[in-house]
């Protein structure tokens, strides 16, 4: 759901202007979300949208990435995008949890000609996470996997960024949740407890932008 909009403007409305007024998708993409959709209709929402996805593929551009991770894949959506944005010799570390969700991303990555650049890692993503190399050589990191292990994977991803590197975490609102404190859950409480740490974390320099669910991008200054 969209957090900003016009007077008068529904969530839906201003989410197809949105969409209308980024970079088109292609046909790859298209064809993604409607299977996804057909396929996964109770799960489609975990699905970014396109106009979210056409900031991914720019953040990764501008940044330069040729390292990048990418924490919860769902059916490969954004790590298309981050994929197609990589520097020549780029290579994206995919962590998910699902065979099924995956088989599908695997795909359309071969379709859209990325699968020799993704390494797809199936199994807890903190596991992933802590047996990489502990040198500061991530170049990007999007992060939309279980809410309640936000801050685990806020914590092992900074350390592993390079001075400059960007970190984007998605659904950072949490519809709202996260702003109402009767709403105590473990998923709501773990992201407000990261949102309040990325503020005071002075390794990064960070924004929240009132895209989609909240976006927070979080740059690191060394």
């Amino acid at each position: 759901m969209l957090t900003v909009m016009s007077a008068g403007a529904s969530a839906d409305v201003v989410s197809d202007y949105l969409s209308a007024h980024s970079t088109p998708a292609d046909d790859v993409l298209r064809d993604l979300a409607a299977e996804t959709v057909q396929r996964f209709p109770d799960a489609a929402e975990m699905q970014v949208g396109h106009d979210e996805a056409a900031l991914i593929t720019m953040l990764v551009g501008l940044v330069g990435a040729r390292n990048a991770v990418e924490v919860g894949v769902f059916t490969g959506y954004s790590g298309l995008c981050i994929a197609r944005a990589l520097q020549p010799g780029g290579r994206l570390l995919a962590c998910d949890v699902s065979e099924e969700w995956t088989s599908v991303a695997r795909r359309y990555w071969e379709r859209a000609g990325v699968a020799d650049r993704i390494d797809l890692r199936i199994g807890p993503a903190l596991d992933t996470l802590r047996a990489l190399p502990a040198d500061p050589v991530i170049d990007f990191a999007f992060v939309d996997a279980d809410k309640s292990e936000y801050p685990e994977y806020y914590a092992e991803l900074v350390p592993r960024l390079r001075p400059g590197g960007l970190l984007v975490l998605d659904n950072v609102l949490m519809g709202g949740r996260v702003l109402d404190p009767d709403h105590d859950g473990d998923r709501a409480q773990a992201v407000r407890l990261l949102n309040d740490a990325v503020v005071a974390d002075e390794r990064v320099e960070s924004v929240m932008l009132p895209v989609r669910d909240g976006v927070t991008l979080a740059r690191r200054v060394g």
